[in-house]
């Protein structure tokens, strides 16, 4: 099954048609903008970007190019070489290269003519002169090392894909630049990725080097008339509101944006200011259960705290040190026959933590144990951890009431966070205390409250009931407050 010189010249001049006549889909308004720019000869289309939301279809048009590129770009002496990276080996196989089999099964044309494998692609008659292959680095290796990963190939057409560049080293962009410097017929760099980091090339591309690069923004805007249509409107509008235009996750994966380096803060100090002894009609939060958060202390230095939260409230917190894993039950037991709590949330990480949990349900508490490192329940966080501090800051913003201490205000607005593929991933506890010079053991106490959503109470009693009680500043924890 051959096809003849006419059509594959149309369809390298036109790969619009191509997609259409080869694949029989219509693609989207933004990838006919971006099949049209990968044709073009000018100059300015050389090196081509495409900073994209989350889901508009971006993997296939740079399996779409590929394929054009590997059918179209021959002539009598000279085949097409093409090599494709992403951030690890397991995302390009899982992504751009699985894309590239689902599309090549959708055509006899490309099953007739090229093999398909997990590691190369290749012309059936000229395997070794005609081929597209995927490349990776290790995570170990040098900037030298990882900056030869694209290098090695040699052709009148030649084409660089880098998928999910947004943190790919730009040592790997270094080497394709090489390969164009050979002056080639038809050679391109064509990067795509989700705009999260300001280390990548994708931000060079958007900014410093603007000039060099052809730059296409795909978003999920559903204010926006040339947003992707494979983005929910209605799920993108609700994220907006949730989280505002502003917010980072927002601006990188629903409008294509990056957002700015300086608002990876969890909490601002004006957001915990405002949660400081915050009045609260006690009907605003005598309808939830009784919470306890018990971080356990796992190095010496550091600190047991034990964190009481009903709804919108918490309340002043016990912090104790030194104390043996079964110590720390027996205060946690004293703290629940005192105050009447009915869910306690332990830090299950490491002996202490364990401990204490085996201690407590020895006594016939049910505690839950909680381990920072676990999964979330939510698959937009990184771990439990993570989850747990975003549920609380969405808390505080909406009217959470905090004690005025200062050690709770500085661990609170000290967290920063990145996204880790495609995930909120909280600074952890080590990085904070380095900063800090003490482990966030309060902040983190109060977090473990977090670990289910909150339920209405089913213990309440008279004493927390009375209309009196709300004109005091109540102290659950308090020895000397309770009957």
């Amino acid at each position: 099954m051959s096809t003849p010189a006419d059509v594959l010249l149309k369809w390298r001049r036109d790969p619009v048609a191509f997609v259409r006549e080869v694949f029989n889909v219509e693609p989207d308004a933004w990838q006919i903008l971006a099949l049209q720019a990968f044709a073009s000869d000018d100059p300015a289309m050389k090196r081509m970007s495409m900073q994209a939301c989350a889901g508009p279809g971006k993997s296939t048009i740079l399996a779409w190019c590929i394929w054009n590129f590997m059918l179209c770009y021959v002539d009598a002496e000279n085949y097409p070489k093409c090599a494709a990276v992403s951030i690890t080996a397991d995302n390009l196989k899982d992504n751009l290269w699985s894309e590239l089999s689902k599309w090549q099964a959708r055509s006899p044309l490309l099953m007739h003519q090229f093999e398909w494998t997990q590691t190369k692609i290749f012309h059936k008659k000229f395997p070794a002169y005609w081929f597209a292959s995927a490349r990776s680095f290790s995570k170990s290796a040098n900037t030298d090392e990882i900056g030869r990963t694209l290098s090695g190939l040699h052709s009148k057409f030649i084409l660089f894909v880098i998928d999910e560049s947004g943190d790919i080293p730009p040592s790997i962009i270094k080497s394709a630049e090489q390969g164009l410097s050979t002056g080639p017929v038809f050679g391109k760099i064509l990067q795509a990725g989700n705009p999260t980091s300001h280390a990548g090339m994708l931000y060079a591309a958007a900014t410093l080097l603007r000039e060099q690069w052809h730059v296409i923004r795909i978003t999920g805007d559903p204010d926006d008339h040339n947003r992707s249509p494979r983005i929910d409107t209605k799920w993108a509008a609700e994220q907006i509101k949730q989280y505002g235009r502003k917010n980072p996750w927002v601006m990188a994966y629903i409008l294509g944006e990056f957002p700015d380096s300086s608002i990876n803060t969890l909490l601002s100090v004006e957001d915990v200011m405002q949660a400081v002894d915050r009045g609260l009609h006690e009907h605003t939060y005598n309808w939830a259960q009784k919470r306890l958060g018990i971080d356990v202390a796992r190095f010496g230095m550091d600190s047991s705290v034990i964190f009481p939260r009903q709804g919108l409230r918490g309340f002043k917190y016990v912090q104790v040190h030194g104390l043996r894993s079964n110590e720390v039950a027996a205060r946690v037991m004293l703290s629940k026959s005192k105050w009447g709590s009915e869910a306690e949330f332990v830090d299950g990480t490491g002996g202490y933590g364990s401990g204490v949990v085996d201690s407590l349900l020895q006594a016939g508490v049910a505690a839950h144990e909680i381990h920072y490192s676990s999964s979330a329940i939510d698959p937009a966080y990184f771990n439990r951890r993570s989850e747990m501090w975003f549920e609380m800051a969405k808390w505080i913003k909406r009217g959470g009431s905090i004690p005025n201490d200062s050690r709770l205000i500085k661990e609170l607005t000290a967290p920063t966070y990145t996204f880790v593929n495609g995930k909120f991933q909280l600074e952890s506890k080590d990085q904070i205390k380095a900063r800090l010079g003490f482990s966030p053991d309060v902040a983190d106490a109060l977090g473990l409250t977090f670990a289910l959503p909150d339920v209405a109470t089913t213990v309440a009693t008279e004493m927390y009931r009375s209309p009196s009680r709300a004109k005091h500043d109540y102290d659950p924890l308090d020895d000397n407050k309770v009957d």
